[in-house]
């Protein structure tokens, strides 16, 4: 009696077995295979995975498994992105302490990826809330503290009035918060960075790793590296002791053009060099200008505002004195937080000169040029005049002279400007990992001894939103003695920034369970380094490029080894609903349960797989997926047929047609899986169950193709494919068994479809072989009836020829 396909049944039935039999656990110990370090980004506990997460896993899970067959050592990890804003806000929201909130979550989140049927040794899995985890994230604090790496200072920082706390630059998207969307602040705070522009230039050098060009675009332009030169103007006049303001330029050439030098709101000597007359409207624009986001002020479509200061700067090489602004577009956090504003060749100082009537002085000669104003700003290279002594000169050779004269005069110095900044890892908010420092007035700011780790967070905290972290408000937590001196001292109350969970996490996974220090150092040399990340491209400039930081710093430290923690980086696409991103505000959001309730693991995985290239992403549709369960009941009913048949008699050319599919469709499921086009190896299996269903069953050669098709099916739909092994008698586990190969010389088609048009219209399609000539196709498209019926007999003035595809004979 015919059995019918459950795929409920058979996933539930598999996915225990697996888990009893642990399939999927993997140790270090030598047995000749090559190691596999399969990561995916690890989900963070919002409480429920949604198709978003099951885009990202299925495909990468169908990766490992296909590593395994082919004799891999797989290492396929998972766990828990658990400290964080969301999770404390979701949890004040709810009444509820965020520590509970977040393990309800990580529990339910468990048993959702259980029913993807994802090959993951589970015994590896972290939890980044865990002390046993964040322990080691105050362990690297510390050292790094030590190294110089970790400091403390007082900076103006972006600041979220939502959230409550700070944020990292990187965590500023549109100037609004990437959490909540509110416009970003700026607030005068002390607080933790970590060191990460000492890295800027090893960071640009992407030689070792094999990514996206995208991703290292980005992170190239994130670093912004610029070569130019500092110059200084003489302030000395002022009687204050800064005797100079520095400017960073890449236009040394365009030095004699300044007619006014401009300053941050915030810098520090706007109060200093205000004249008395000025200061109630500079004070005024300072005020508002600190209430805009960065995005507003470095926007190119509104209007320049500034505010003259009332003092002037001496411009050495030019002998003349400009005056000192200020205005909104001139960010203390960038390059020196002052500018030279060249208004002749550059556009935002052009725009800014016309606005306050301010001089535009031409020193570099656009072609033709004879003297006139100019209408805007000339940005390209040019010949230098109105430059004294470099006249004539090519702006190129004008900016090496001027450069040398300036590094001579002792006026200044070339060198390297850099957009990034120091990672800022402090968080005025309760759930993340203490930082471990105590500050004593004797002291200063001391490590807390390694002995005493973990710093632990209390559970008995008040959640008032006052602006800094709820810990300040916890006596017990906040007053202890100094482990210098003893004196009476105070913890740190900021936590840290959840990104330096996620920038070592894959060290972790090496030995999850190990206590003696972050990671057992055996094997880590084993599993180390990843040799595939799958995950989302949005974490370009934060998550991959901070670890890319993370481990440079601890390979300084003697701690790891080697330049990259991830060799091999695949970003997948985004899944979209109805042609727009999921989310709740639009009711598009797709919950992978119910489709798996409908239709089963394996069909979610599948059309998830098929929707379109993984690296682009595709739409979901409801009826669409209709179309896997169908697949794969095709499937299972080829197995009927094959159990039902009796031996039919052999056909010497079927029997070679089935041999040349088999190793056919073997080639193009390899290939496509190595490179992830998973959804075109689907369509190749489902062309290939299409043929095994259009010719007999039961012959030795069928049943070694349908053998087949279950090995190559077995990486995506695994459960199906173990069922049917298993019914079929074949030694348990299919997902051990080794990756089929193929012959090359049995790919090869023995006949190909010529097609044949005169004047652009089909008119007979021929059957040649592959290697067919365009001689030998022209002779037998001329001999063709139907094509004669065209051609009246006469020869065609023009042949068109693809080979082995298309012949057009235009007349």
């Amino acid at each position: 009696m015919a059995r019918r396909y459950n795929p409920q049944e058979i996933a539930a039935k598999w996915q225990a077995r697996w888990a009893q039999d642990r399939l999927y656990e993997v140790d270090e110990a030598a047995d000749g295979r090559p190691k596999f370090f399969a990561l995916t980004m690890f989900p963070y506990t919002s409480g429920d995975l949604h198709i978003g997460h099951w885009y990202a896993m299925a495909p990468s899970d169908t990766q490992a498994r296909f590593m395994r067959m082919q004799g891999h050592k797989v290492l396929h990890p998972i766990g828990f992105d658990a400290f964080g804003l969301p999770a404390e806000n979701a949890a004040i929201k709810r009444g509820i302490h965020p520590k509970e909130w977040t393990y309800q979550n990580i529990e339910r989140m468990r048993g959702q990826l259980r029913t993807l049927g994802a090959s993951y040794d589970w015994r590896r899995e972290v939890v980044t809330c865990d002390p046993a985890y964040y322990r080691w994230n105050q362990w690297f604090f510390l050292k790094l503290f030590e190294a110089g790496l970790a400091y403390r200072a007082l900076a103006p920082a972006n600041w979220c009035p939502s959230c409550q706390t700070t944020l990292a630059n990187e965590q500023v998207v549109g100037g609004a918060c990437e959490r909540c969307e509110t416009p970003v602040t700026h607030k005068d705070l002390e607080q933790w960075f970590l060191r990460i522009t000492r890295y800027a230039d090893e960071l640009l050098d992407t030689s070792h790793l094999d990514w996206p060009e995208k991703i290292l675009t980005m992170q190239a332009n994130w670093i912004g590296r610029s070569e130019g030169v500092e110059v200084a103007f003489d302030i000395s006049q002022h009687g204050l002791p800064e005797k100079e303001i520095r400017v960073f330029t890449t236009r040394p050439d365009t030095i004699f053009g300044v007619t006014f030098m401009v300053l941050a709101p915030e810098h520090p000597l706007v109060a200093k060099l205000t004249s008395p007359d000025r200061r109630a409207a500079v004070e005024r624009y300072v005020e508002e200008a600190r209430r805009e986001t960065e995005i507003e002020r470095l926007s190119t479509e509104r209007e320049k505002s500034g505010v003259f200061t009332g003092a002037q700067a001496l411009n050495r090489l030019s002998g003349e004195r400009v005056p000192i602004w200020i205005a909104d577009y001139v960010l203390l956090s960038y390059g020196t937080g002052a500018v030279m504003g060249v208004p002749a060749h550059d556009e935002r100082d052009f725009a800014f000169a016309k606005r306050h009537g301010l001089p535009i002085k031409t020193v570099i000669a656009p072609p033709n040029w004879a003297g006139q104003p100019l209408q805007q700003a000339y940005v390209e290279p040019g010949a230098m005049v109105n430059s004294g002594q470099f006249d004539g000169l090519s702006s190129e050779e004008g900016a090496q002279r001027i450069a040398r004269r300036i590094e001579e005069q002792g006026w200044g110095r070339r060198t390297v400007s850099y957009r990034i900044r120091d990672w800022l890892i402090s968080r005025q908010r309760y759930w993340g990992a203490p930082i471990p420092i105590v500050h004593c007035p004797h002291c200063g700011p001391v490590g807390v001894p390694e002995d005493q780790l973990p710093v632990l967070l209390p559970d008995d905290v008040d959640f008032r939103p006052t602006g800094e972290s709820p810990l300040k408000l916890h006596r017990g937590f906040v007053n202890i003695a100094c482990p210098r001196c003893e004196r009476p001292a105070q913890r740190e109350t900021d936590t840290m920034d959840t990104f330096v969970d996620s920038s070592w996490y894959h060290l972790r996974y090496t030995s999850p369970g190990y206590d003696q220090g972050p990671f057992d150092p055996a094997r880590y040399r084993y599993w180390m380094p990843v040799d595939l990340y799958t995950g989302g491209a949005e974490h370009a400039v934060m998550h991959l490029l901070y670890a890319r930081f993370f481990h440079k710093a601890l390979r300084d430290l003697g701690i790891v080894e080697g330049p990259e923690p991830y060799l091999k980086l695949f970003n997948q696409g985004t899944i979209t609903k109805d042609g727009a991103k999921m989310s709740k505000s639009r009711g598009n959001v797709v919950n992978p349960d119910d489709f798996v309730a409908l239709y089963g693991a394996d069909a979610v995985r599948l059309y998830l797989m098929f929707v379109g290239p993984w690296d682009q992403g595709g739409d979901w549709s409801d009826a669409a997926i209709r179309g896997m369960p169908r697949f794969l009941e095709r499937v299972w009913d080829l197995y009927e047929a094959a159990s039902a048949a009796s031996a039919p008699q052999p056909d010497p050319a079927r029997e070679a047609g089935l041999v040349r599919l088999l190793h056919k469709t073997t080639q193009r499921v390899t290939e496509d899986l190595q490179t992830f086009r998973f959804n075109t190896a689907i369509a190749a299996l489902m062309e290939m169950a299409n043929a095994l269903g259009d010719v007999p069953a039961g012959t030795p050669q069928w049943q070694a193709a349908f053998d087949r098709l279950l090995l190559l099916l077995a990486p995506l739909a695994p459960h199906i494919a173990e069922e049917l092994w298993s019914l079929r008698g074949r030694p348990y586990s299919i997902h051990t068994k080794p990756w089929p190969s193929f012959d090359p010389a049995l790919t090869i088609e023995a006949q190909v479809t010529l097609v044949v048009q005169v004047n652009g219209r089909v008119r007979d399609k021929l059957a040649v072989a592959p290697d067919i000539t365009q001689e030998r196709a022209r002779e037998l498209a001329l001999s063709s009836e139907r094509v004669r019926q065209h051609t009246g007999g006469r020869a065609p003035t023009k042949v068109i020829y693809v080979p082995g595809k298309l012949i057009n004979l235009v007349l």
